[in-house]
């Protein structure tokens, strides 16, 4: 019995975000859209995570109209984005209108698949975008984040996966952020999936740890549907495996993904163009084992050497990351993703610098979280210590959007000249638009 992989194409979106701080240009994707639309992918990953924000921050872009023209070039297959479910592209909740709103106009301008992700796997803060995007005619792949912990089993991975299909996934994303996921462990988790979900099942990991490439080998022959590579230009190190590399390892064989190798080489020689024309911003592709013992993605790894660096601390690196596992069972064990993995690790840098010891500071972050701001964290919170953080105030148990009004009236109200596209942009990154 044959199973053709499907193959998602990440060059657009998490191979720059991972390589480097995601600066490509729209010019330097418009130039091979129409080649990487011949090659017959399952999609390509073009929008969403940081792009958004990197487009009108750093590139002077508006990523609407980055969208539509890869829409344009691009007639035959799908393309993909990236949703931090209520979180939309920015670190907060937004009201459930804007959520809508928002996804309308990302398929309206473009998108076919919506992947939707909490940091918490908290389902609950998936269920306003999921809806939403069905309702506008958008495929709805419904993400279980990866991470390990006492909490984190092959159980808690399933439960969330029916959770998610109950609530109308069109599929499902098993994400890997860290690469923590090892052979072995990928071949029986997807195994679990398939046996108890009846939905086609995505892989997405990162070669951090340098253990994905292998991986994904486990979960095809335990039957996973679709996997996440990039073309070898921005591969390997913190990006995805090689797209030629695999390719090429699965022809000939029953799980052949029928893509073009020839085709592909000659796309990447335009992505080593553009590496080249940002090799300011690029990072070293090395892999990073550390990260098998601290769990912490590469992208964390590297703020903390930069937040110590700046306090003339590099000393208390060690230290600070000693301290990751500590802080990460105390809010109980939230997977490193963003914005958690940006929580966690503020507040363990915090922990190792303050002269009056651990917890003595504490980032405001921390305290909406251990009021519940965002979500159920996967394990208990010792209550004395909640109490210790924030005192006496209420803690959220309910969906946390639940108490957050609408807002899309107001803003269209205050912004009346501008289109829907961007008002969301403003609602989004209002510091961007001060001036």
């Amino acid at each position: 019995m044959t199973k053709k992989i499907g193959i998602t194409e990440t060059i657009l979106r998490d191979a720059h975000q991972s390589f480097m701080a995601t600066r490509m240009t729209t010019p330097e994707m418009l130039a091979v859209a129409e080649e990487l639309d011949k090659v017959g992918y399952h999609s390509l990953e073009a929008w969403g995570g940081a792009t958004f924000d990197s487009c009108i921050r750093f590139l002077n872009e508006d990523p609407w109209e980055r969208l539509r023209q890869l829409r344009s070039k691009i007639k035959n297959t799908k393309l993909q984005m990236l949703l931090r479910g209520q979180n939309l592209l920015g670190y907060s909740h937004y009201a459930d209108d804007v959520v809508e709103k928002f996804v309308a106009k990302s398929i309206e301008n473009g998108i076919d698949i919506v992947r939707i992700f909490d940091a918490l796997n908290d389902v609950r803060n998936l269920e306003t975008a999921m809806k939403a995007t069905k309702k506008y005619g958008g495929h709805a792949q419904a993400t279980v984040v990866y991470t390990t912990s006492p909490v984190h089993n092959i159980e808690h991975y399933v439960k969330t996966a029916k959770q998610l299909e109950a609530m109308g996934a069109d599929s499902l994303c098993l994400k890997d952020m860290a690469g923590l996921l090892k052979p072995y462990e990928a071949y029986e988790l997807i195994k679990a999936l398939k046996e108890n979900v009846d939905l086609p099942i995505q892989l997405h990991s990162h070669c951090t740890t340098g253990l994905a490439p292998m991986t994904y080998l486990k979960a095809i022959e335990a039957g996973v549907d679709v996997v996440d590579t990039s073309l070898s230009a921005l591969a390997e190190g913190s990006g995805q495996p090689a797209t030629e590399s695999l390719v090429a390892t699965l022809n000939d064989t029953e799980f052949s993904t029928g893509l073009d190798v020839k085709l592909l080489a000659k796309i990447n020689r335009h992505f080593k163009t553009v590496r080249d024309n940002h090799k300011d911003k690029l990072v070293q592709p090395w892999v990073n084992a550390e990260i098998l013992q601290y769990q912490i993605p590469g992208g964390m790894l590297s703020n903390f050497f930069s937040q110590l660096k700046a306090m003339k601390l590099e000393h208390k690196i060690d230290e600070a990351l000693a301290e990751v596992p500590k802080v990460r069972k105390a809010l109980g064990y939230p997977p490193l993703v963003t914005p958690t993995s940006q929580i966690v690790g503020t507040q363990a840098t915090m922990n190792v610098v303050s002269p009056k010891g651990p917890w003595s500071v504490v980032a405001v972050e921390v305290k909406k979280y251990l009021q519940g701001e965002y979500g159920q964290p996967p394990g208990p919170i010792d209550e004395d210590f909640r109490r210790q953080i924030i005192g006496d105030m209420p803690v959220i148990t309910d969906r946390p959007a639940n108490h957050i009004p609408p807002a899309w009236n107001d803003a269209k109200a205050k912004y009346p000249t501008l289109s829907d596209e961007e008002i969301l942009s403003r609602l989004m990154f209002p510091e961007l638009f001060k001036n």
